[in-house]
């Protein structure tokens, strides 16, 4: 059993699958909720600009609904889960542009909060990838 597997405690790679997707639905959703929310006392404390801060959190809502749609399918459908994997990778080098291309100047905290839930969304979809890799073999 893979460290993902055994991560989850999934039995089947649909359920291990399922987890992962929940995950992002869950974690998407407090990150969108957070950023539409406290956009105002975030932006300052990060040296990011507010309606930028805003208007990724409010560009979740349609993800979020995507990716909690995927994991409620049973048995687990192996392309949307890659759909929502190349668009958490389309996220994580966009993340990472951002910071490299000199348009926004955050502070270290800024950076490391931009660069820290890129990191987390790679890891989201590199899981999502071996769970519909699973799915195909089983």
């Amino acid at each position: 059993m893979s460290f993902a597997f055994a991560l989850f405690r999934a039995s089947d790679a649909s359920t291990f699958l399922r987890r992962v997707l929940a995950l992002d639905a869950v974690t998407s959703g407090v990150m969108g909720l957070m950023l539409i929310l406290a956009a105002g006392t975030l932006g300052p404390l990060l040296n990011l600009p507010v309606p930028l801060l805003r208007g990724v959190g409010l560009s979740f809502i349609p993800f979020v609904a995507l990716v909690a749609y995927a994991a409620t399918r049973t048995p687990a459908s192996r392309s949307l889960a890659f759909t929502v994997a190349v668009l958490n990778a389309i996220w994580v080098v966009a993340s990472l542009w951002l910071l490299m291309s000199g348009l926004i100047a955050p502070n270290i905290l800024g950076t490391a909060f931009v660069a820290g839930q890129a990191v987390f969304v790679g890891v989201l979809a590199e899981l999502q990838v071996i769970g519909a890799r699973r799915l195909a073999a089983a």
